[in-house]
C-alpha cells in the first residue's frame, strides 16, 4: 500500500515526486495536458489520467502564491506532475480540465 505524505513547499512536493517516479512536467493547454516526451511535445486528454495525489500551497502573505501540485499516472503507466494556481490565479480553463481528471484514491 502506498503511504500518503505532506511536503512543506511546492518545491519540496515536487522533488520528492520526482524521486518517487512522477518524471514527467505536465501543462494544462485549452482541453488538455501537453507533456515532452524524447524531445517532442505530446498532447494528451485528460480523461486518460488519474490524479493519484494533491498537495495544495497556500502563500503566507501573498494569494498569488497559492498553488497545487498534482501527482498524475496513465493508464499506460506514464507518471509525472503538473502545478495549477488556484484561488485568484485560477483560470476556468484550467478547472474544467481538472474536472476531467479522476482521482484515484490510494487509501480509501
Amino acid at each position: 500500500m502506498e503511504e500518503n505524505y505532506h511536503y512543506a513547499t511546492v518545491t519540496e512536493a515536487i522533488d520528492k515526486l520526482r524521486h518517487r517516479g512522477y518524471n514527467v512536467d505536465f501543462n494544462l493547454v485549452g482541453e488538455h495536458l501537453i507533456c515532452n516526451i524524447n524531445n517532442t511535445d505530446t498532447m494528451l486528454g485528460a480523461e486518460d489520467f488519474d490524479i493519484v495525489h494533491v498537495y495544495r500551497y497556500e502563500g503566507d502573505s501573498d494569494p498569488a502564491d497559492e498553488a497545487v501540485v498534482y501527482a498524475i499516472e496513465s493508464g499506460s503507466g506514464l507518471k509525472g506532475i503538473l502545478v495549477t494556481g488556484y484561488g485568484a490565479t485560477a483560470d476556468i480553463t484550467s478547472s474544467r480540465i481538472l474536472e476531467k481528471l479522476s482521482t484515484k484514491l490510494i487509501n480509501p
